[in-house]
């Protein structure tokens, strides 16, 4: 990849919009840590998304999209590249009228864009009396965060409500695709890398208000109850392994409390990393690793992270 040094008067010149240069990535991420992006850019609409990334391919500058930065992990070294962050019509959402998609018994359709809060899809489609996103309250981060790692809680997946998509790829080309073919398993999709979520359209149905918002206090209850939810954190930090609990695992091999630096698996739920308040991306790391190590130790299970790590470790 080329470094975005050679380009950066380019860049300013081509793109119209703001830009922060060298700008702490920490303010973007949910851990509260990583270095510095070469650049963040803010897009707003696929028009503007399109340009920016035919841009970035044709100069062979790294680039990488982020929703509300819930799940990822930037080193401390910081990104030699740019970041784009969603604003303006991908964090928008609207109910879709029959006409504007395959009609289904008993189904309601909802858009919304790739950086709108899942959370205020929840919220909507609680007041709007739609069932099916119960589970995902309280999930912190963007729409196409959630889709794109499969997000899901107590036994649901964000993926099995998915209808369509529309989707951009790295050279800027739309195209729509089909919930069914996005290839969802557990914690994943199997897209093509920096393919980008524009929408979804999620397909859920009508159910009793009552009910709905009955689901979602237990829902929020529990994670109040179980999960470190005062302190910065990228939410459950290990993938599970096949029909066992990574919590279950860290626990068992006494990791609960251990702390590298600033980085602390909590007491509340051993499945999250904490910043304890001066935690830097090292410390998580070095943290994640001596995890792997003593659960594999122990247990002969590789731990898998679900927090991306943006650039790689070193």
């Amino acid at each position: 990849m080329a470094s975005l040094n050679s380009h950066a008067k380019d860049l300013s010149r081509f793109w119209k919009g703001n830009i922060l240069w060298d700008s702490p990535m920490s303010q973007f991420s949910s851990f509260k840590v990583g270095g510095p992006a070469e650049a963040i850019i803010s897009a707003s609409s696929a028009e503007d998304l399109n340009k920016l990334l035919q841009w970035l391919q044709k100069h062979d500058i790294a680039w990488w999209v982020i929703g509300r930065g819930s799940n990822i992990l930037v080193p401390d070294k910081g990104l030699a590249g740019v970041i784009i962050v969603l604003e303006g019509e991908f964090r928008s959402m609207e109910k879709l009228m029959p006409a504007d998609h395959a009609p289904e018994e008993e189904k309601i359709y909802m858009r919304a864009g790739g950086g709108c809060l899942l959370t205020k899809l929840v919220n909507y489609c609680t007041l709007q009396s739609l069932s099916g996103l119960e589970f995902a309250i309280g999930i912190p981060g963007s729409i196409g965060g959630a889709i794109v790692m499969n997000a899901g809680a107590w036994g649901s997946e964000v993926g099995a409500l998915v209808e369509s998509v529309s989707l951009m790829n790295k050279n800027g080309r739309i195209f729509a695709e089909q919930g069914k073919n996005l290839g969802f398993s557990y914690r994943k999709w199997t897209m093509p890398s920096n393919t980008v979520l524009l929408s979804a359209t999620f397909g859920l149905k009508p159910g009793s208000s009552h009910d709905i918002k009955a689901a979602c206090r237990k829902y929020q209850e529990l994670r109040r109850k179980n999960q470190p939810l005062a302190e910065p954190s990228a939410g459950s930090f290990f993938k599970n392994p096949p029909h066992e609990s990574a919590g279950r695992l860290i626990e068992a091999a006494g990791l609960k409390g251990y702390a590298v630096g600033g980085a602390k698996i909590s007491e509340k739920h051993a499945n999250f990393i904490v910043n304890t308040g001066d935690a830097c991306a090292t410390d998580i790391v070095n943290l994640m690793h001596l995890v792997q190590q003593k659960v594999y130790k122990r247990f002969d299970i590789k731990l898998e992270p679900e927090v991306h790590i943006l650039g790689g470790e070193d």
